[in-house]
């Protein structure tokens, strides 16, 4: 930080965001901290928090699995759960391994991947322009590419049958749960980012559908679901000839399917 941090403006900002209904007000302060240059620009990052954008969007980066992962505004916010996920996919890939980062978002799984592999052979792709243009800043600095278009159909055809780790972090909300989901997610993430259709189920059946095609034999695809969902996932993949298993982890509250060629 490149100016004085006084102690009556570090204690207006926590009680601003505070007042706004931040329950982590400190540690959101703190990062707002870190990040600005100068007061004025905390000031405009702590009243963007304090009207409800995503912390995340507000800095412009999230910390995710070690890295700072680049977010801009209107792009899904990766979750700190989703690291079980990603963990998941690092434990299944390798030196050269070829990864695949479906539905990435900003690209933080694809980022990860490369950061722990950085020779492997890493794809994403997403349907929203505003994630591709954050996930080619993340993902492609690392020596990865990121795709525009819809789930496998931007994917280079030299990919089929080669893919040894899927990542599939689809949109699961069912669509009536949507309107219950926090205002900083409703209001400001893609909705293509979070509806899953009318069980959340939408899209996992149409990666699912085409995934074998893809993976190379013994290759796996990871997806993230809901406790609530995950039996009739299990289902999906196993009538898409797939061989399901469920991995959890109580500390992130957090469900992964694992599914074999």
């Amino acid at each position: 930080m490149s100016f004085d941090l006084s102690v009556p403006l570090r204690s207006a900002t926590v009680s601003r965001l505070r007042a706004a209904g931040c329950v982590f007000a400190e540690d959101e302060a703190e990062i707002l901290f870190s990040t600005a240059r100068d007061a004025a620009e905390l000031d405009a990052m702590t009243e963007r928090r304090a009207a409800g954008l995503p912390l995340e969007q507000v800095v412009g980066w999230a910390a995710f699995a070690g890295l700072r992962i680049a977010v801009d505004p209107g792009v899904f916010v990766p979750r700190r759960r989703t690291e079980f996920l990603v963990e998941q996919a690092v434990g299944l890939s390798g030196a050269d391994a070829v990864c695949v980062d479906l539905c990435c978002g900003s690209g933080a799984a694809a980022a990860v991947l490369l950061s722990r592999f950085p020779d492997a052979e890493v794809h994403a792709s997403d349907i929203e322009p505003a994630a591709v243009r954050c996930a080619r800043r993340n993902v492609e600095s690392l020596g990865g590419r990121v795709y525009e278009g819809d789930l496998f159909a931007p994917l280079p055809g030299t990919l089929r049958g080669r893919v040894d780790v899927l990542v599939a972090n689809v949109p699961y909300v069912p669509s009536g749960d949507v309107g219950l989901l926090p205002p900083e997610a409703r209001e400001h993430e893609p909705l293509v980012a979070l509806d899953g259709g009318a069980d959340g189920l939408d899209v996992l059946r149409r990666v699912a559908a085409e995934a074998a095609g893809w993976l190379a034999p013994g290759g796996r695809l990871l997806t993230e679901t809901s406790e609530r969902q995950c039996d009739r996932v299990v289902g999906t993949l196993a009538a898409a000839g797939l061989t399901p298993r469920t991995v959890t982890s109580e500390e992130l509250y957090a469900t992964v399917v694992v599914a074999t060629r």
